[in-house]
């Protein structure tokens, strides 16, 4: 799966997110993966849900970023396959890029985020995606919606763009009995513009119904 992606963290409120988009349908269901006061865990390439599922909870167990990714790719025969992004509660952080992930891949760790991608038009789209994250201020949904709308203008993946999905825990903006915010756009022509149409429609519900402020 072709797929650009950061992992992020608000040094303020400990929040957690992930955004993601690629050229295949639903990465929402597979990529992101996040657990409020644990970490949040970017999975892509040849994706393999375990490093989310088991990810988060190796690190809810205790174990650091570094350690839970070294636990992962041991029991993986398939590892050069994958590249994953980790990042915990704490801001601790690792990446991993697979030897047999497609060009142009890479990834970048940078205070409070990690950006990760393969099949990208070069490696300029994870440099305006740190740059994004590191230059905005204030709300982390916000944050990354912006970190998407950077990759996506800088060539995101070359194959074209399909799919986009935002998730974000432990924000203490976001309503209690809706205490995570998690967007996805499934298949469309332009995935990263309708998810960010979808997240000013719940910025402006939860203003009015929720008491966002």
């Amino acid at each position: 799966m072709g797929t650009f992606s950061l992992v992020g963290r608000c040094a303020k409120t400990c929040a957690l997110g992930v955004c993601v988009s690629t050229a295949v349908p639903a990465v929402g269901s597979v990529v992101p993966h996040a657990k409020a006061r644990v970490g949040a865990i970017a999975t892509q390439a040849h994706t393999s849900a375990v490093y989310g599922i088991e990810g988060l909870r190796l690190l809810e167990m205790g174990f650091s970023p570094k350690a839970a990714l070294e636990t992962l790719l041991t029991k993986d025969p398939d590892r050069e396959l994958r590249q994953v992004a980790i990042i915990d509660a704490v801001g601790e952080k690792v990446a991993f890029t697979g030897s047999e992930t497609v060009e142009w891949k890479g990834h970048t760790i940078r205070k409070d985020c990690v950006a990760a991608g393969n099949m990208l038009s070069s490696a300029n789209v994870l440099e305006i995606m740190i740059e994004a994250f590191e230059t905005s201020q204030g709300w982390l949904p916000e944050r990354l919606m912006r970190v998407l709308e950077a990759g996506e203008a800088a060539g995101g993946d070359k194959r074209g763009k399909v799919s986009a999905a935002l998730l974000v825990v432990g924000d203490e903006k976001l309503p209690k009995t809706r205490p995570f915010l998690d967007l996805r756009v499934d298949i469309h022509n332009e995935p990263v513009e309708e998810l960010r149409r979808v997240f000013e429609a719940y910025k402006r519900w939860i203003k009015v119904e929720a008491g966002y402020r």
